[in-house]
């Protein structure tokens, strides 16, 4: 029997070999050497930001910030029009120089850098694709203009369309697209110059509703099978939440919070983020007594209960009686049955108004004071609780209220040397 034969005279069969062929998308994927938690850690984030401004004029746009970014992280930066996002979003592209500070992408400082020599791309909220070309000449533009050869850019651009689920769409006009191809050509030609960042400026606000909730999960699986940082900014807080591992919340060319969707949206620390984010409910009261674990704020509407713990409590270093503070209790907390809990709050309020939203419906209630609170609900009320100014009595536990200082706040430790402080109003 010859060498390497098996007992029936057939040479053994090498079981990789029988596999089928990879695609080259998936060539290029596992040509990449595996990112190890020991790895991972010895390596400089994606971007570093310390002490960044900018101004125009007396508008400063971006007020000393800072900001780190991890490898293969997703971060949202979310604020209302005019807080800083876009021109923050610029100045790490490179279109836009920083008055002051550092810039460091992987460990280099980058500030002196023009657009073209930073591991970085950006994606446009209007695309910006080129209408006299089709989609396959859109996507290698960035590698023409690199010099790269034909069979290179042949070769990535084939990958990249695959990716993105282009392929059968290459030789077309993007004048003949959809709204969201032709957003997946933004981003597969962003992509396939392999920067080290993708910068995206409200991509998606130009898309209808379904679609741009389809898009949102196509993004955030593309991020991470690249698994490459993806700084997003956004006014909208549900793709934030969606898609992002860490949300920035802006105001004011200031970061007023950092932290997961979660922490966000349950734990808001400052009057500005309660306000932004979520259907929150903010009483404004003083401190009347401090027990072992139960705080008691007395209120327009009454007396608050808040449990002394990290959920509840955002401020808890210097809170004395008497200190003006502001109390957060989402719309969602709040509820129409007693629990018979210990220090349990409850509010009579009228209710003015109703907004029915399809999965749950949206009750507006006058207080006695005259404030206005919300209250969700996944049923509506029956017809006789619901007409105009029906009395009703609303509960939440002392565990579901957050606690925002009277001046000064705990930010989230972004950055090794211990956390940052923000002012409220600030």
């Amino acid at each position: 029997m010859a060498s390497g034969a098996s007992a029936l005279g057939a040479a053994p069969v090498d079981p990789i070999s029988a596999l089928p062929p990879m695609s080259m998308t998936e060539q290029i994927l596992t040509s990449l050497p595996p990112l190890t938690p020991a790895r991972v850690d010895a390596l400089p984030p994606d971007l570093e930001l310390r002490g960044v401004s900018k101004s125009f004029g007396d508008h400063i746009a971006v007020a000393a910030l800072d900001l780190t970014v991890e490898r293969g992280e997703f971060v949202a930066i979310m604020g209302p029009s005019g807080c800083g996002k876009t021109t923050l979003l610029r100045i790490i592209a490179g279109l836009e120089a920083a008055e002051g500070g550092t810039i460091r992408l992987r460990g280099r400082s980058v500030a002196e850098l023009p657009v073209h020599k930073r591991s970085t791309r950006l994606v446009w909220q209007t695309y910006a694709l080129f209408p006299h070309l089709n989609v396959r000449k859109n996507i290698a533009f960035g590698l023409t203009l690199q010099k790269r050869s034909k069979a290179e850019i042949k070769e990535k651009v084939a990958a990249i369309a695959e990716m993105v689920q282009l392929t059968e769409f290459l030789d077309r006009r993007v004048t003949q697209l959809s709204g969201g191809q032709k957003q997946r050509v933004a981003i597969a030609r962003a992509l396939v110059t392999e920067p080290e960042i993708l910068l995206l400026d409200e991509p998606l606000s130009a898309l209808d509703a379904h679609l741009r909730v389809r898009m949102q999960s196509e993004m955030k699986r593309l991020q991470q099978k690249l698994g490459i940082s993806f700084i997003y900014v956004t006014h909208n807080q549900s793709e934030a939440f969606s898609m992002a591992d860490r949300v920035v919340v802006m105001n004011r060319g200031h970061i007023e919070q950092i932290g997961t969707p979660q922490d966000i949206y349950a734990r808001p620390m400052t009057r500005f983020v309660a306000e932004f984010v979520g259907a929150n409910n903010i009483l404004d009261g003083k401190v009347a007594e401090l027990g072992s674990d139960i705080v008691t704020v007395e209120c327009a509407c009454g007396p608050v209960y808040a449990t002394l713990s990290r959920r509840s409590l955002i401020r808890s270093t210097g809170l004395a009686v008497g200190d003006t503070v502001s109390l957060v209790v989402q719309a969602g907390k709040m509820r129409r049955e007693a629990r018979g809990g210990a220090f349990e709050n409850r509010m009579q309020a009228f209710l003015t108004g109703r907004e029915f939203t399809g999965s749950q419906v949206i009750y507006f209630l006058r207080t006695r004071d005259g404030g206005e609170v919300r209250m969700i609900v996944q049923e509506p009320f029956g017809e006789q609780e619901s007409g105009a100014d029906a009395p009703l009595t609303l509960f939440w536990s002392p565990e579901d209220v957050v606690i925002l200082g009277p001046s000064i706040v705990p930010g989230v430790e972004n950055a090794p040397g211990g956390p940052t402080y923000f002012r409220l109003g600030a």
